[in-house]
């Protein structure tokens, strides 16, 4: 189709263009007519700098398996398709989405080359004002990408710190009061060997102390009110049979799972006067089993937060491979406990039967850290007490990880915008904008996933949807911001 200067000057890109200058335009570039149907497509090498005459066309992205419409507009002079071509071989010339019409629409279509061309030559300074904007940008994002994920790093190091110091600390504690019991059963031994103890009586003792050890191994859980109930039935016994100080040694029976008709057995198997002291020597006995249990509990969560760290960092682990959800999200909120705190409710909705995906654990471990973390800040910011459910189902061929929080929400005017680089409602020093930014392209770029967000006041949900089964993602972990190109 012919191309006319003055038709196209009418246009706002061009109005203030020269004579000249359009008449050039229009010897290298073109008019074409499209029929109802595709322009171009996402990922294609991007050829054509398209401008619109008359007509509509829809702009979309691949977002997973899916086309997601992106923009659609009838406006006389939007452009889109290889506005990139100025910067060369510096960035991939591909087209970023797909276009379309919906009527017959005509176009003023420029080859790359051309558009290039006419840039460089006729706006030098503002070609290298865009491309240092460009480049800039990118290299600011990165810069405070790394950041983030510094300070990222440093709050979950100080949380597990707090979290190991307190099984330490009681693993530290229990182990100086074993020493001291030991050697006060040491004590209570020499004694009970001087006595006048027969043979029979001491073995009877053994066997009793041995009983003793499987007893507090087995104890029930009581309810406080059960175990002061029991605590004052054992001191009663204890001071109706002459033993000093049964109130001292009452809770720790209880604790053991020891009750009176256990104190009966003892009482029958040796004599009366040697009773005292085979209660004090099974006293020390109890001691010694709880305080071990006690460190091995200890040790044993400070084993597990180890194994929560290593899970939640993928040490020596392979960065693409086949993942249970449900461990990266035990260990994200294991290592975040610190953070979420006493005053926010976490509910567990798993859906078991789910089968494992192809991912990069590591960075989806990432996704949870930066989804959990908004949550958190949004239910404090809604007056502190909240709850926080993670929920796993499958939808189709994907599998789902929402995060709901019981927060005031995410305000309409700005739903469209939280995924956007460096957008953040958080008050200055506390936010970067990025944390969103950064879920969105691991989840959709690497992942060929989809991010989206359901709110209204009270019931805010992230819903993460991962393909079940998806060839190997890019490993660029530096790709492009996914923010669609709309036509201008």
């Amino acid at each position: 189709m012919p191309c006319d200067p003055c038709e196209i000057g009418s246009l706002f890109l061009f109005e203030k263009l020269s004579a000249e200058q359009l008449g050039r335009l229009c010897a290298e570039g073109r008019m074409e007519r499209f029929e109802p149907g595709p322009v171009y497509a996402e990922g294609d090498p991007a050829t054509c700098f398209y401008v619109m005459i008359e007509g509509t066309v829809v702009l979309s992205r691949r977002v997973g398996g899916d086309d997601v419409e992106v923009g659609r507009t009838s406006q006389r002079g939007v452009y889109a398709g290889a506005m990139q071509a100025y910067l060369g071989d510096q960035v991939p010339q591909t087209y970023t989405n797909s276009m379309r019409v919906t009527e017959p629409t005509r176009f003023f279509v420029l080859p790359a080359e051309s558009f290039a061309a006419v840039m460089r030559e006729w706006f030098p300074m503002a070609a290298h004002l865009l491309e240092g904007l460009f480049f800039g940008s990118k290299s600011t994002q990165r810069a405070v990408g790394q950041r983030e994920r510094l300070l990222a790093l440093g709050s979950l190091a100080a949380g597990l710190t707090h979290e190991l110091n307190n099984p330490a600390a009681a693993a530290v504690r229990a182990t100086a009061t074993l020493r001291e019991r030991v050697g006060k059963m040491r004590h209570k031994l020499a004694v009970i060997a001087q006595g006048p103890y027969s043979r029979e009586a001491l073995a009877g003792l053994i066997e009793i102390q041995e009983r003793t050890a499987e007893r507090v191994a087995k104890a029930p859980s009581l309810t406080p009110l059960e175990a002061a109930d029991r605590e004052d039935e054992l001191a009663d016994w204890l001071d109706e049979h002459g033993i000093q100080e049964g109130w001292r040694i009452a809770p720790t029976f209880v604790q053991a799972g020891l009750d009176t008709e256990w104190l009966e057995q003892v009482a029958a198997t040796v004599d009366e006067d040697i009773l005292p002291g085979a209660v004090g020597w099974l006293n020390y006995t109890v001691e010694t089993e709880l305080l071990m249990d006690e460190i091995d509990d200890s040790t044993g969560r400070i084993s597990h937060l180890v194994d929560a760290a290593k899970q939640y960092a993928q040490l020596d682990r392979a960065p693409h491979r086949e993942v249970d959800v449900h461990e990266l999200l035990d260990s994200t909120l294991l290592m975040l406990s610190a953070k979420i705190g006493p005053h926010v409710r976490v509910v567990k909705e798993y859906d078991r039967s789910l089968p494992e995906v192809p991912a990069y654990p590591a960075e989806l471990n990432q996704v949870w850290t930066n989804l959990i973390d908004n949550a958190v800040a949004a239910i404090g910011s809604g007056g502190g007490d909240g709850t926080l459910t993670v929920r796993t189902a499958r939808e189709g061929d994907r599998l789902l990880v929402e995060f709901r929080d019981t927060g005031p929400g995410v305000a309409e005017e700005i739903r469209g915008r939280i995924f956007d680089p460096f957008f953040t409602t958080k008050p200055v020093g506390e936010g970067t904008g990025l944390g969103l930014d950064i879920s969105w392209r691991i989840v959709v770029d690497k992942h060929h996933g989809s991010l989206q967000v359901e709110s209204v006041p009270g019931d805010t949900r992230f819903q993460v949807l991962l393909p079940l089964t998806a060839p190997e993602p890019d490993s660029d972990s530096d790709s492009d911001s996914p923010t669609a190109e709309e036509p201008v």
